[in-house]
């Protein structure tokens, strides 16, 4: 930002948007029920490094068709993207019918990207790949997401977690490679099973699935400042991540080197020799 306050005070430099690599995405309405004041209030302020804007558990299904075109055409104006979030296997058991009329939906109100999810449903990698396709042949961008762990995506307990299978991260690595063959713009790791509702932190599962499928081409779920400051340790800056919206401040001054915490006070760095 060559306009933001205090311009002489150095940061990280951020790469303009479209990024491809740091991108932010934030949660819209789900633990609050955000509006088009709220939002634009966050991207006047941030909106230079929100990437994608996410509605989650199907939050637009409730809404004013007008608040939700609305709220779309903000983060438009602000070159952010818009995603559906990982709804579409709530329509697969509910509406399997209705799966095409849903995408179609998504690309008439302006949707960007349509989150091909499935942590709560049992369903074959190629279905899932034929739903990456289907995104695209609509003219959006395809983020599917890959779990290791049975029931992920929710606000389950450790205790209903455990009661689960866990899924291979070999497994869930392979998925994402059909789907990023197949054109699928990023693929979404979700955090149960790795960082969240575990005992203990998974954070071998991190380091498979970023070497597995590269770094570059994985958005990391990271529900806690804890969470992302492991990922931004281990990774450095531009680690893809997913947050809620009330983290993006937090986030990106530690992403830019402007704060920190112990462990990263003045140790989050860039280089870019051009």
């Amino acid at each position: 930002m060559s306009d933001r306050a205090f311009d002489f005070l150095h940061v990280n430099e951020r790469e303009e948007k479209p990024r491809e690599n740091g991108i932010t995405e934030i949660r819209g309405p789900y633990y609050n029920p955000m509006g088009p004041r709220e939002l634009r209030d966050i991207l006047e302020t941030m909106g230079a490094y929100v990437d994608i804007y996410k509605f989650s558990g199907g939050s637009f299904a409730l809404m004013p068709e007008a608040a939700v075109t609305e709220m779309i055409e903000i983060c438009h104006e602000h070159d952010v993207l818009v995603s559906t979030g990982g709804f579409i296997e709530h329509v697969l058991i509910q509406d399997y019918d209705q799966v095409e009329h849903y995408v179609e939906e998504a690309g008439e109100l302006g949707f960007d990207i349509v989150e091909v999810s499935s942590g709560f449903i049992a369903i074959e990698i190629e279905d899932m790949v034929t739903l990456t396709e289907l995104v695209q042949d609509h003219g959006m961008k395809a983020k599917p997401e890959i779990n290791v762990q049975f029931g992920a995506g929710g606000a389950s307990s450790v205790e209903e977690l455990e009661s689960e299978s866990a899924i291979d991260p070999t497994s869930a690595i392979e998925e994402g490679k059909r789907h990023l063959e197949a054109g699928a713009y990023k693929v979404m790791v979700e955090s149960e099973g790795i960082t969240e509702r575990v005992r203990d932190w998974r954070t071998d599962v991190a380091f498979e699935i970023a070497n597995g499928l590269g770094i570059e081409n994985c958005v990391f779920e990271a529900a806690d400042p804890e969470v992302f400051e492991w990922y931004i340790k281990q990774f450095g800056p531009k680690v893809n991540l997913f947050v809620d919206n009330s983290q993006i401040v937090e986030l990106e001054c530690m992403r830019s080197g402007l704060w920190g915490k112990k462990s990263t006070w003045s140790r989050i760095a860039s280089y870019d020799r051009e």
